[in-house]
């Protein structure tokens, strides 16, 4: 039996396990930034799993440093620009810590978009490669991109439907995701991950939108006491990048450069996506032993909270259209990528 650990490192890296590369004696040191503890889910058991995937095919001669919870300084939103200018050699962030800079990124980030974390994080990939290489990414070398699991309404009172969030002051992940609040009458105040707990326990705002994976290390469960799910298609997601210095992977060997990437890229983008979403359900039973309320809208209910939404979907094709972006391909792009992973 397998630890999750195991299992994602042998699922991101199974090419690379079945036939090692040859390598000649040097060694090079890269250093990866993060803003999680060490200790959280996607640290632990994704990024820990990815870094020693890249020593162990180069056989020792990368050597990864791992820098969790900002410890280089800064903060999360600075995290893109220390990458692009050598301060670090990888960062783990969200693109929407930096609003505006990842715009087709947001495409998956769009309400109502993604069930299941693998495929559409699959999908996430093949959209990179074809539409965000040269355009969003083409200051970095990408090494993953995936999506986490449905998003969730956590918050200090239930969410039946949409009228109970007039009023709400309500965390918010990314500029498309406040716009949805927003759209719903709640507030929506934006900040990164770790800010959460301490503005649920000074009542700066009154919940969250988050997945289920990262409730538990965060202890919303303990900060507030009910928690809206949907069935299907969530009300969010939010999408995840891997990336190196552009100059820095230019700068290594070739073999080196193979090594990475054959420990990175779309089998790994998916596996990540998997496990994220497979954390969701220990963090929910979670909440579920501290006797917290679980709401889930049901099918037939979410076509109200779909057509809600709409206006959001559309003012943001609008926008991509005046940046140049065909928004409504793109949107159909992602839509199609995503059931043909799914299927």
């Amino acid at each position: 039996m397998f630890t999750r650990r195991e299992t994602f490192a042998l699922a991101a890296g199974a090419t690379a396990l079945a036939a090692p590369p040859v390598f000649a004696s040097a060694e090079v040191t890269l250093r990866l930034h993060q803003f999680l503890p060490e200790t959280s889910f996607v640290p632990a058991h994704i990024l820990t799993p990815w870094i020693e995937a890249v020593e162990r095919v180069s056989n020792g001669r990368i050597k990864v440093q791992h820098y969790p919870s900002m410890q280089l300084g800064g903060k999360p939103s600075d995290l893109v620009d220390q990458v692009t200018d050598g301060v670090v050699d990888i960062i783990w962030t969200l693109p929407g810590y930096t609003p505006g800079r990842f715009p087709r990124t947001e495409v998956m980030e769009l309400p109502f978009m993604v069930a299941d974390a693998a495929p559409a994080s699959a999908a996430l990939w093949d959209l990179a490669q074809s539409d965000m290489i040269d355009t969003d990414f083409r200051d970095v070398h990408l090494l993953g991109t995936w999506v986490h699991g449905p998003g969730v309404i956590h918050a200090n009172k239930p969410v039946h439907q949409i009228a109970d969030l007039e009023g709400l002051k309500l965390r918010g992940p990314s500029r498309v995701t406040t716009k949805l609040l927003e759209q719903f009458g709640a507030t929506a105040v934006g900040m990164p991950v770790p800010s959460v707990p301490e503005a649920l326990s000074r009542g700066t705002i009154d919940g969250a939108l988050l997945p289920w994976e990262v409730s538990a290390s965060l202890k919303i469960g303990e900060l507030v006491h009910h928690h809206t799910q949907f069935a299907g298609a969530s009300i969010y997601t939010a999408s995840f990048i891997l990336a190196m210095n552009k100059g820095r992977y230019a700068s290594l060997p070739d073999d080196l450069k193979t090594a990475i990437d054959s420990v990175s890229g779309a089998a790994f983008s998916r596996a990540a996506g998997a496990a994220q979403q497979a954390e969701d359900i220990p963090s929910r039973q979670a909440a579920i032993d501290l006797g917290n309320e679980i709401i889930t809208i049901s099918a037939d209910e979410t076509p109200v909270w779909k057509t809600a939404s709409q206006p959001v979907i559309e003012a943001w094709v609008s926008e991509m259209d005046a940046r140049g972006v065909q928004g409504a391909a793109l949107l159909e792009a992602a839509q199609a990528l995503i059931a043909q992973h799914t299927a």
